[in-house]
């Protein structure tokens, strides 16, 4: 037993010093300017803010944890990936015809269950859909001049 807590304490030392360091690895958690918004009305606006826009947007809220190596860098991906994969603070960026092309796929998404992603809801139940959002976020996309998405 001895020789184990000879093992452990400079173990759990060389522990606690690499997780103080990774804390100065420098972790890019800004909010560039919105450019533009894309149009929906307030109802399709607010299930957007509330599940989407952390993720798909320049107006991402950090939470605390997001402070905290390593699991900033895991959040400071997931929000670059998400803005690069669609961001609805650069709207005007894309085409109207990838803006059809985006409305489609993210109500596909939706649709499939795929977004909100499953592990971003417990930290964040706000932004699980009920059907209502679901029926908002699909007649947003058909308004939108989108394909007519499939029906739940």
């Amino acid at each position: 037993m001895k020789h184990f807590r000879r093992l452990v304490k400079p173990s759990l030392a060389v522990l606690l010093v690499a997780l103080v360091a990774i804390q100065l690895v420098p972790v890019d958690r800004t909010n560039p300017p919105v450019e533009t918004e894309a149009p929906a009305s307030a109802e399709a606006r607010s299930v957007l803010r509330r599940a989407c826009y952390d993720c798909h947007s320049n107006e991402t809220v950090w939470p605390w944890y997001s402070r905290i190596a390593p699991v900033s860098w895991l959040v400071a991906r997931d929000v670059r990936e998400g803005r690069e994969e669609l961001n609805f603070s650069t709207w005007n960026r894309l085409a109207t015809k990838d803006q059809f092309k985006a409305l489609r796929e993210s109500w596909e998404e939706v649709e499939e269950g795929e977004m909100p992603l499953w592990f971003y809801l417990p930290t964040h139940p706000e932004a699980r859909l009920s059907p209502q959002d679901r029926s908002v976020l699909r007649a947003w996309s058909l308004s939108m001049g989108g394909q007519a998405p499939k029906e739940h």
